[in-house]
This record gives C-alpha cells, structure tokens and sequence, in this order.
C-alpha cells in the first residue's frame, strides 16, 4: 500500500441540488499529495477544481469521503474547529487579491500575522517578497503584481504548513505572472510550504511535482512529474 501523504484525500463526493436538479460534482476523489510537494490542478470550467479547494480548505463540507491533513480527518471537524484549522494550518491565495485598502502593504501583511503562534519574521519576508521599499504604500499606490505579492505574504506570514491558491496569475499579464510562480517557487524551497495551485496555465505543471487534472468530478491524470523545470524556464 502506497504511503499516506500529507494530505489524503479518499473516496471524496460533492453534489449540490436535490431530486432532478441533483448534480455531483465531485464523484470519489481519491489522491496523495506529500509534504513539500507543488501540486497543479487542472480541469475545464465546472469540473470541480474550486468545489474541491474549498473543501480542503474546509470552507465547504463532503458529502462522503474523508480529507486528512497531517494527522487530522477535517471532515469529522465542528465549525469551530474548523475555524482552528484554518487559522492554524492554511494560507489562502486568490486571483484577485482582496487586500484592505486602508491598510498599508505592511500592515495587510501584519493583519495574518497576529493569528499564528509561530509566525514568519515580517521584515524578512517583506524583503523576500521583494516588496520593502513598497511596505507604506497603499494598495492602490502599487502595481497588481506587487499587490499579488502582498496577498502571498498575507497568506505566507502565518507559517502555514499548507497554501491553497486559485487561480493566483489569473489576474495578471505574462512577465507578471512568470515572477509571482518563481516567488511561489522559491517559496516552496525556503519554507517547504505544500501547496495546491488551481489554475488553467498548462504551462504551470511544468514546474510542478504533481500533477492533478479533474474531468466530470473525476480526476482524469494523477500524476507525478519527474522532470522539473525551474519556473523562469515557463514559457506559455
């Protein structure tokens, strides 16, 4: 029997609707994502992709199945447990960027920080993201790669031992893009975060070591890759 993962999804289903409205979105999903690993997730428009990130961020509940990450099945969860999960295991990247904008870039990024035990050092991070000469600013006083930028240190600061993105260069041109997936790549080496990256950038699974692709709530490709391309080497 193959190693339990990370995170450890089994026989998962989702439907919404009753009776002849009734659809499943999500028909027994079964997968192994390790620890440290970039995980890409394909599939056209409704095959599940978002459904699927909400209830590994369990924003949403299964219907069966079971979600374990780490040690901990977060489908037995009550709410206010799974309010702890989140706020202790997940970071939440979105394609558009849902900063406060009255906040400074630093002080958006401090708002995550104050929710963790063992947060990451601010100043640090800011320069990792390479946003320090940015830190007063506003966010409409900075470009949307830098404010891209500002929500992955929001979700990041947190030391999160999981980042959950959807559709994190949706938003943003194509040199903008390339440099947010080799911040997100650098990230994953420096810190070891798990990630599960939804996203419809084919040129992304590259750069990936595993590689997910949902068809009709069933995933039609598991697969790991052996070959990776480092991120500025994406092209699309």
């Amino acid at each position: 029997m193959a190693q339990q993962g990370f995170l450890s999804i089994r026989d998962l289903t989702k439907s919404y609707g009753n009776g002849e409205a009734r659809v499943q979105v999500l028909k027994g999903i079964s997968t192994e994502i390790n620890r440290g690993e970039i995980c890409v997730l394909f599939g056209p428009s409704g095959s599940g992709k978002s459904t699927f990130l909400n209830m590994v961020g369990g924003l949403e509940p299964a219907d069966s199945g079971s979600i374990r990450v780490g040690d901990v099945d977060i489908t037995t969860l009550k709410d206010r447990e799974l309010v702890e999960y989140r706020r202790r295991e997940l970071g939440f990247i979105f394609q558009f960027y849902n900063l406060v904008p009255d906040l400074t870039i630093r002080e958006n990024i401090e708002v995550c920080q104050y929710l963790s035990k063992d947060p990451l050092p601010i100043d640090d991070l800011i320069h990792s993201l390479g946003l320090w000469e940015h830190r007063g600013k506003f966010p409409n006083q900075v470009s949307g790669g830098q404010q891209q930028r500002c929500a992955i240190g929001r979700a990041l600061v947190k030391n999160p031992s999981l980042l959950l993105c959807d559709e994190p260069t949706g938003a943003l041109d194509y040199h903008t893009s390339k440099e947010i997936l080799e911040l997100m790549e650098r990230i994953n080496q420096e810190y070891g975060s798990t990630m599960v990256i939804v996203t419809h950038n084919d040129a992304i699974r590259h750069m990936s070591h595993h590689i997910l692709r949902l068809r009709d709530g069933e995933l039609s490709e598991d697969v790991l890759n052996e070959h990776l391309l480092p991120a500025r080497e994406l092209t699309w």
